[in-house]
């Protein structure tokens, strides 16, 4: 079996739900999910600056996570186990403003999201998994920040009755302190 690459703009302008070129034969499979000239070529300007991955147990939350300098475009893509994944649109610019998107991504399921610059994501781990992270710009530590998971005015609607509840959830400190979207709204006027 082979299945070309397949670009889906999501209606969050920019955003992209990807089927990578993959093929499978009686020895197993390969799959390619970023090739600079077939992007280009479906009118996606995007370049590969960095790879990285998460290792995450099952019940870890990652909230809306974003860089306020260098914005960072991510190809995601679960490699093993399975997610609740959201991305939000932090573009103040945009008619989709605030709004959000979600989906299960799978390792068991190639299929990529393309989060654009300006985007936040986050995800809620379902079963244990691992991550790839393909990155449009470096990691900037100073600009790093992200927006609460449970903020009321972007109301992102986690799954916890997949994890057994609300009360299973890990979180890092630094998520717990993260600001809300209407604190988010005030610093980019300024």
């Amino acid at each position: 079996m082979v299945q070309k690459f397949d670009f889906q703009e999501m209606d969050l302008k920019g955003a992209y739900i990807i089927k990578p070129f993959y093929a499978t034969d009686d020895r197993g499979g390969l799959i390619k999910d970023y090739n600079i000239d077939t992007y280009k070529a479906a009118g996606i300007d995007y370049e590969l600056k960095e790879t990285f991955y998460t290792i995450s147990k099952r019940c870890v939350i990652r909230s809306t996570h974003f860089q306020l300098i260098k914005p960072q475009p991510k190809l995601m893509r679960c490699i093993s186990g399975k997610v609740f994944y959201v991305i939000v649109d932090l573009r103040p610019e945009s008619e989709t403003y605030g709004q959000y998107r979600s989906m299960i991504l799978s390792g068991d399921d190639p299929t990529c999201i393309l989060c654009p610059a300006g985007f936040g994501q986050g995800y809620l781990v379902i079963e244990d998994s691992v991550m790839s992270y393909k990155a449009a710009e470096v990691f900037c530590g100073e600009g790093d920040s992200g927006i609460m998971y449970n903020d009321p005015d972007i109301g992102i609607e986690w799954p916890f009755e997949l994890i057994g509840g609300k009360e299973n959830l890990i979180i890092s400190e630094k998520d717990l302190t993260l600001m809300s979207f209407r604190d988010y709204t005030e610093k980019m006027k300024g």
